[in-house]
């Protein structure tokens, strides 16, 4: 099993920033690969970003390219996504998602991540 722990949520204005981290603990060395959703109320949880575990090759949604950064530190078993002019249509529950399949090009399924955190609250104002 692995355990996957979000932090970072919080409320912040359009065009501000916000860095979410990812702690993962347990069977660490299953993991090929974390990454980020997030679900706005009355929508579909959907795919912002992910990372592979080893090579560090990072994909986005088209959404957030540009915008959003995500990076590991293997030492710590921790991602952080860096979020930059925030949007208010990116105020969603942002999720954390471990898989044990390698990550791809489109790796935005979330059948294929095995493990999720409870999600942190990211609320952009106007």
């Amino acid at each position: 099993q692995v355990q996957v722990v979000e932090s970072g949520g919080g409320l912040v204005q359009a065009g501000g920033s916000l860095r979410l981290s990812c702690a993962a603990s347990g069977r660490t060395f299953s993991v090929a690969g974390l990454g980020w959703f997030r679900q706005a109320p009355g929508k579909e949880r959907e795919f912002v970003s992910v990372i592979s575990w080893r090579g560090g090759n990072t994909y986005y949604a088209d959404s957030v390219k540009g915008r959003f950064t995500i990076s590991r530190d293997n030492a710590k078993n921790s991602v952080f996504l860096q979020m930059n002019s925030l949007k208010p249509e990116d105020t969603a529950v942002y999720y954390c998602a471990a898989r044990t399949v390698p990550v791809y090009s489109d790796s935005s399924k979330p059948g294929e991540y095995d493990y999720w955190g409870q999600g942190t609250q990211v609320t952009v104002s106007t």
